[in-house]
């Protein structure tokens, strides 16, 4: 396996439920937020283990001196390493793990790995500064979402499949009932051509039976 032949695979946009938002600016009243898209170290970790699980690894190095946390991060991924500074945000979080999370997420983007929300706009929205989140999540355009979740429904639907695998029931006949609700949301979703719509029998006659 070689970078080349995963590329693609690693630039995918990520299901909408894993991107947050961050604010960059908040006006005077805290009540709005210039908000910035971002995905956190764990989404870029998972990512590279769905690809290349055996293949990639990731080491820093603690800069001194610095006013912030601040380290210089090395991604090696299927042989080829990048690497990038990554600094701790001021305040609580101002730690030396902080700054690693972000040399992490800058060394990914060398890989194509979320580089896409930099192509979003950073846009202003109502903000809750207690909770320090949107009042309300942006929409992400069809561009910015996997391809599954570009069809009416399919944000929802994936998002409980991503839950569903730390909430899997151990009992095999619910396994079975989860499974058959699942197989029919996503038929829902791409409907066969070949069968009815719901409620109405095969060979197209919508009425009663004299």
């Amino acid at each position: 396996m070689k970078l080349s032949d995963v590329q693609k695979r690693l630039q995918s946009p990520f299901p909408a439920h894993m991107v947050a938002w961050k604010a960059v600016a908040i006006s005077k009243d805290r009540s709005r937020a210039l908000l910035l898209a971002h995905i956190d170290a764990r989404a870029v970790q998972d990512r590279l283990d769905a690809i290349c699980p055996d293949h990639w690894e990731f080491s820093v190095e603690v800069i001194p001196g610095t006013p912030v946390p601040t380290v210089k991060g090395r991604l090696t991924v299927l042989g080829v390493s990048r690497e990038d500074i990554g600094q701790a945000p001021d305040g609580d979080l101002s730690t030396l793990k902080a700054a690693a999370s972000d040399a992490l997420k800058r060394c990914a983007v060398h890989f194509g790995i979320g580089r896409y929300l930099y192509d979003l706009p950073r846009i202003w929205g109502d903000w809750d500064d207690t909770k320090r989140q949107p009042t309300h999540t942006p929409e992400l355009p069809d561009w910015a979402r996997p391809d599954h979740e570009r069809t009416p429904g399919g944000a929802h639907l994936m998002q409980a499949m991503d839950q569903l695998r730390y909430e899997l029931p151990e009992d095999l006949d619910l396994q079975r009932e989860v499974y058959r609700h699942l197989k029919a949301a996503l038929g829902s979703l791409h409907p066969d051509p070949q069968q009815p719509p719901l409620g109405q029998p095969k060979g197209g006659h919508t009425g009663r039976a004299a």
